[in-house]
């Protein structure tokens, strides 16, 4: 019987061994994804500012505005490819014979 309760004292020591480790282990973990969400942070931040300095230059260097031309209302649009389709319809069709 001795045999037996020396060898469950060994694998509990074990057992703890492996769970402090494992712990250990996940603090490191822990600490590493702090890190890196840190750097993306700043990454994130330094691309803000880069997109909106160009988005400024840009809009600094474009020429004046166009003037707004209207937008055609959904009748013409809608009359406008009916004719379209009215066009490739005949197109389509085989000439007629007389």
């Amino acid at each position: 019987m001795r045999p037996l309760q020396l060898r469950k004292q060994l694998l509990l020591a074990e057992s703890e061994l492996n769970r402090a480790q494992l712990e250990q282990d996940c603090l490191a973990l822990q600490v590493e994804v702090q890190a890196y969400t840190h750097r993306m942070r700043t990454v994130g931040r330094v691309v803000t500012i880069t997109t909106t300095l160009l988005a400024l230059l840009a809009a600094w260097r474009r020429p004046a505005a166009a003037p707004v031309v209207q937008k055609p209302s959904w009748l013409q649009t809608f009359l406008k490819g009916a004719g379209l389709l009215a066009t490739f319809w005949t197109a389509g069709q085989p000439p007629k014979s007389e």
